[in-house]
């Protein structure tokens, strides 16, 4: 057995292939799925998955306002951010960031609350900006992507 002909496939930016693939939120605790989204953003579902280049797919969520967190954890949990000024210690609640999703001043896809939670989840610095560019989320189950012919998945058989 030739052990020299085994050699590590690692993918390039040229061999990299994008797809598109759009994922229900309805009744899905959401932690869990941010989980496997974050994998399917990463790559990591690929079995040509290099950890230091975006070679994840491009995901779409949709009825993201239907979304469930177990407990009361809509409510009572807290998130902090910080202004940078003495004082500026701010806390919120997923149910904040939801409701602030439902306004029209934040851009279309763009739902702060799926933000929060997937960015935590990806590599920190540039990767990670660039991996969280290819999340859009929608309230409703109308998004604006038809024309990249999404696939739709089914979340609960991923692991």
């Amino acid at each position: 057995m030739d052990t020299l002909s085994y050699k590590t496939q690692s993918a390039t930016p040229a061999t990299i292939e994008k797809q598109w693939v759009v994922i229900d939120a309805t009744d899905q605790v959401l932690g869990r799925l941010c989980s496997k989204v974050a994998k399917i953003l990463r790559g990591k579902y690929k079995p040509d998955f290099t950890p230091n280049l975006d070679c994840g797919d491009n995901v779409i969520i949709i009825n993201a306002d239907k979304v469930k967190m177990t407990g009361d954890k809509f409510n009572k949990r807290e998130y902090l951010r910080y202004t940078g000024y003495p004082g500026g210690q701010r806390t919120f609640t997923p149910g904040d960031l939801m409701a602030k999703s439902m306004k029209k001043t934040i851009k279309a896809g763009r739902h702060p609350l799926f933000i929060k939670v997937v960015k935590g989840m990806l590599p920190k610095g540039s990767l990670g900006a660039a991996q969280l560019n290819n999340l859009y989320v929608y309230n409703g189950s109308e998004h604006g992507h038809e024309a990249n012919n999404p696939k739709v998945i089914d979340i609960n058989k991923l692991k």
